[in-house]
Order: C-alpha cells, then sequence, then structure tokens
C-alpha cells in the first residue's frame, strides 16, 4: 500500500551530519556525465550524497558566475541569498569564499537568515531601479536552493541583472566554465577561508523587511485586513517562515503562521506521490496535513522551501489545482488592476490549461504562450509588455498595482497574499470562482504524471519532432497542431506537444530529476483524458523505444 500523503517516518528521514560531510569530502569526476555541473530550468541541482552537488561544484560555479559578470560589464554588488535545506549553508559559505576572494561585493541578509527567491529578485530589481541595461554598477544576484526538491539536494541559481532565472546562453556558458575549472583541479578559483574572512568585507541588506513593506504596492492588503480574512500560512518548513510572520504583523491581518517548523530532514512532512519528502505546495500528498485544517481557516496556503511556489487551500474544495488558481487569478487581476497596461499580455506556459486561454479570450487579451521555465516571461515583465506570467507547475508573478515590475522570478508568497484578496474583494473563494468559470468555458480533466526515464531517453524525448506523430486525430478528435516550438516566442519546448480542440497532451524530459512529465488536459471529461493520456505514451514510448 502507498504511504503517499502520510506523514513521514524515521526511515525517511536523511542523516544530515553525513550530507553535510559528503559535501566536503567527495570530489566530482568531471568524466561522468551525473557529477558535471548541468543548469536546468532553475539553476544546478543535485545532492552531495550522488557526488553530484559538493563543494568542488559550487566554488568551480561560483568562480564560473564571478568570470561570466567580468566578461558582461556586471561590476555592482551580488545580492546572496539561501534557503533551509542542509546542503544550502555550506554552499553559501563555498560561494562567499570565492566571491570575496574575487573582490565582488557580495550581500548577505542582514539577519543571517533564509532568504525566498522572489526577496532576491526583489532586491535585485530594487537596487537596479533605473539604471540602464549597460550600466556597469548593476547588481545580480545567486540563490542557493534546489526549490521544492527532497531534503538530500542542494541547488544554486544565477540570477542575473534583470532579476529573474538566468536564461540559456547564460547557464550555458556558466556550466561549461565550471566544469573546466573542475577538470583543472580548481586552477583559476580564487578563494579565501571563510573563517579566516574579514566580517567588513561581506556586505549586508534586509530582505525581508524591504519586501514586506512593498507588498502594499502590489497586494490590496487593506481589503484584506478590513474583511477580516482568516489565513493560515504554512511554509512548509521554507524560507518564507519569517517573512509570514512580518505580513501579519506590518499589515495587521489575522494570519497564523500555521507550522513555523524549520528541520532540514522536514520530518514534519506528509510524503509525496513516490513517497518521497518533496515540499511540493501543489502535491494532494505534500499538502495532506495542510488540507486537513482546512476548515479551520477562510484561507490557507503553502509554499515551497524557496517560496517561489504557491498553493490555495480553500474550505470548500481542498487543494487547488494550480491550473485552476492561475485562471481565477487572471480573470481577476486583469478586472481589477486599472493602473496594468491596456495592451499588457497575459503569459502562460504551454503545459498550462485550456481555461487560461479561454478566459484571456474573454478579457480580450492577448495570450503569450511559451517552454516551460519562468525565463521566458522575463522581458515581458520588465516592461509591461506582460501583466502576468503563470506556469502550471504553481509558480507566477504579475506587475504593480501601477503596472511597473516586481519580481521577474516566480513568486509563491504573492500569489498566496493574492487568494486571501480575491476572498476578501469579491466574498468568493478562488475556488467557488473557478467553479462559475468551468460553468462558462467548460470543465477541464488535467493531469500531469511523471515517468522514470534514463539521461539518453530524457535527451531523445527533448529532440522530438512534429514529424514523429503521425497519427491524424487524438482521442476521437482531428490534430490541430503539432509544435515543438512555443506559438508566443518561437522557442523550442524541449519536447513535444499536440492538441485538438477540446484537449491535448505534451511530453518533456524534466530538468531536475529522472523522469519525463506527460501533461493532459481534456475538456470532454475524465474518460476522454484517459484515452488522450494512453495515446499520447503510445507516442512517447515509441520515440524513446520502449
Amino acid at each position: 500500500m502507498s504511504r503517499a500523503g502520510l506523514p513521514a517516518e524515521e526511515s525517511d528521514l536523511i542523516d544530515i551530519d553525513e550530507l553535510i560531510a559528503a559535501y566536503y569530502e567527495r570530489v566530482p569526476d568531471p568524466a561522468v556525465p551525473e557529477q558535471r555541473v548541468a543548469f536546468g530550468t532553475s539553476g544546478h541541482r543535485g545532492s552531495s550524497l550522488s557526488t553530484s552537488f559538493n563543494e568542488v561544484h559550487i566554488l568551480a560555479t561560483t568562480q564560473a558566475i564571478v568570470d561570466y559578470r567580468t566578461a558582461n560589464g556586471i561590476a555592482g554588488p551580488l545580492f546572496l541569498g539561501r534557503d533551509t535545506h542542509g546542503l544550502s549553508r555550506p554552499a553559501e559559505r563555498s560561494a562567499i569564499e570565492v566571491l570575496v576572494a574575487n573582490g565582488v561585493g557580495v550581500r548577505v541578509d542582514s539577519r543571517d537568515s533564509w532568504v525566498p527567491t522572489p526577496a532576491l529578485s526583489h532586491a535585485i530589481l530594487t537596487y537596479n531601479r533605473g539604471k540602464a541595461t549597460d550600466d556597469p554598477t548593476r547588481a545580480d544576484g545567486i540563490v542557493v536552493t534546489p526549490s521544492h526538491n527532497p531534503p538530500r539536494d542542494g541547488g544554486f541559481k544565477y540570477n542575473p541583472p534583470h532579476g529573474g532565472p538566468a536564461d540559456t546562453d547564460a547557464t550555458g556558458w556558466i556550466a561549461n566554465r565550471a566544469n573546466e575549472l573542475i577538470a583543472a583541479g580548481l586552477e583559476g578559483v580564487k578563494r579565501v577561508r571563510f573563517a579566516d574572512m574579514d566580517g567588513e568585507r561581506i556586505g549586508s541588506y534586509d530582505f525581508r523587511d524591504v519586501y514586506v513593506r512593498d507588498l502594499e504596492n502590489i497586494i490590496d492588503v487593506s481589503a484584506i485586513a478590513r474583511a477580516g480574512v482568516r489565513i493560515g500560512a504554512d511554509p512548509l518548513g521554507g524560507a518564507s517562515v519569517e517573512y509570514w510572520a512580518l505580513i501579519a504583523e506590518v499589515y495587521g491581518l489575522d494570519l497564523t503562521v500555521v507550522n513555523p517548523d524549520v528541520d532540514p530532514t522536514w520530518r514534519f512532512m506528509t510524503l509525496d506521490w513516490d513517497e518521497k519528502i518533496r515540499m511540493d505546495p501543489s502535491s494532494p500528498s505534500a499538502m495532506a496535513s495542510l488540507v486537513a485544517k482546512r476548515h479551520e481557516f477562510d484561507i490557507l496556503t503553502g509554499n515551497d522551501a524557496d517560496a517561489d511556489r504557491h498553493g490555495v487551500v480553500t474550505p470548500d474544495a481542498g487543494l487547488m489545482n494550480p491550473n485552476h488558481y492561475l485562471a481565477v487569478a487572471i480573470d481577476y487581476l486583469f478586472s481589477h488592476r486599472d493602473g496594468w497596461p491596456g495592451d499588457a499580455a497575459v503569459g502562460k506556459t504551454l503545459v498550462s490549461s485550456m481555461i487560461i486561454d479561454r478566459v484571456v479570450a474573454a478579457l480580450g487579451r492577448d495570450l503569450y504562450e511559451v517552454p516551460v521555465g519562468f525565463k521566458w516571461f522575463v522581458p515581458g515583465l520588465l516592461d509591461g509588455s506582460v501583466a502576468f506570467g503563470g506556469e502550471e507547475s504553481a509558480g507566477a508573478s504579475f506587475l504593480r498595482k501601477d503596472g511597473s515590475v516586481w519580481t521577474t522570478d516566480k513568486d509563491g508568497i504573492l500569489l498566496c497574499l493574492l487568494a486571501a484578496e480575491i476572498l476578501a474583494v469579491t466574498g468568493k473563494t478562488p475556488s467557488q470562482r473557478y467553479a462559475e468559470l468551468e460553468a462558462q468555458f467548460g470543465s477541464s480533466a488535467y493531469q500531469r504524471v511523471d515517468a522514470p526515464a534514463t539521461p539518453a531517453q530524457k535527451a531523445t524525448l527533448a529532440k522530438l519532432s512534429p514529424e514523429s506523430v503521425t497519427a491524424t486525430e487524438l482521442a476521437g478528435e482531428p490534430i490541430t497542431a503539432k509544435l515543438s516550438h512555443a506559438p508566443g516566442n518561437g522557442a523550442a519546448i524541449g519536447g513535444l506537444k499536440v492538441q485538438t480542440e477540446s484537449a491535448w497532451f505534451a511530453a518533456r524530459p524534466s530538468g531536475t530529476e529522472d523522469v519525463y512529465k506527460l501533461y493532459a488536459e481534456s475538456l470532454k471529461g475524465e474518460e476522454h483524458l484517459r484515452e488522450v493520456q494512453e495515446q499520447a505514451r503510445a507516442v512517447v514510448s515509441a520515440a524513446l523505444g520502449s
């Protein structure tokens, strides 16, 4: 019997001492592909226990980032933050050793605490406001996080001066340079030992205070306070824990941090779909303990370890599907933000729900459909041509009330607060509003399934072409499009999407785990969805030779 959704047991927990010892003791072999630096959609991720995230990786990657800054004329401060994973503090210290040795003006959290990804993006944009794109004094940043990944993992992500995730040109350059440095035995890496460091060489920044006090310029916090919305916020043991406490204090909200515990083993979590500990706020299994409290609050919310993802729980529906909430958020925001540009588009990834397409059409807005990866929304959020960007994996951000940029990275705290604003202003929970949208546009049956795939199989899947699909029908409907590139910007999707009038499927490899993701949706119900999935699996199996 599956233990998904049940509390973690002692046997599920990692040994933190072993994890950290492996970080320092194990040395990667650059001849082994799995031990090389490789940036997915959100940075380099791995585990010290599998020799894929170790001190050598971080020293080399940090030096590569320094070299990238020099090559691109970036000489301002570098904002550095970490989440609550066990490997994050050791990696942060390794990064500081290299940054300081190279004379980079590094700025860490003034409280020596955790920094959510959106707070780091906010800090970069706040510092760079008004600076030209070629101004050498621009700031950039590094956030040390593997996001929602299991406790054994570490992650290291670079955000350039635009504040969002680095694009593939930057990450490819950084990864190649890092692997060169590893192969050379770290020759060329400058370093000063943390223990020998003069504290005055490290700058500080109050990420939490600046971020929290600016929230009133993007969320109607006054409406939430007036309505007395009872909010339960669960950081899931992540970096947002102290942010929620300050939000409640500053804005006088009826907000309870339902689980203030921080433990790098995440022993308080319920197990995810595969019986692993994973802090995914969009997963019913990972959020089971929070869903059980749904009748104690008007709105319950969850965030992952770096707070770039959101989960919304309502008393009437439990955990909302991320697609459903994105549709509601778009419908609400474009009707309640008079300061937004009249021609601003709605951004979505091409594996997000068709309901969003219909909501956007009803609003009279343009749809900007891009591959998976929040980086594709960065230019539009910066210049205001995209007012909202969202991913089916529960990541999104949007513009301030005046139409200017807020963050160019996903902001889970923001989207959680928006759920409370929607209830305060409309008197309806987001799930109640979604039921109205489905009555108007059709009932969506949507599912993402993860299946094991080797690195070689993932590489094959990423190169699938429309010609690999010879069928002309999908689950009884004529195929209207076979896509290997996104309609919004023409970028390769790293997989394949096939769609009909009322259904679609997409297959793409995970950038962080040895699985491939199969997305499918039907507006004709669950039975039709199963037909779509069955035919989709046949297409993928044929392509993978399995």
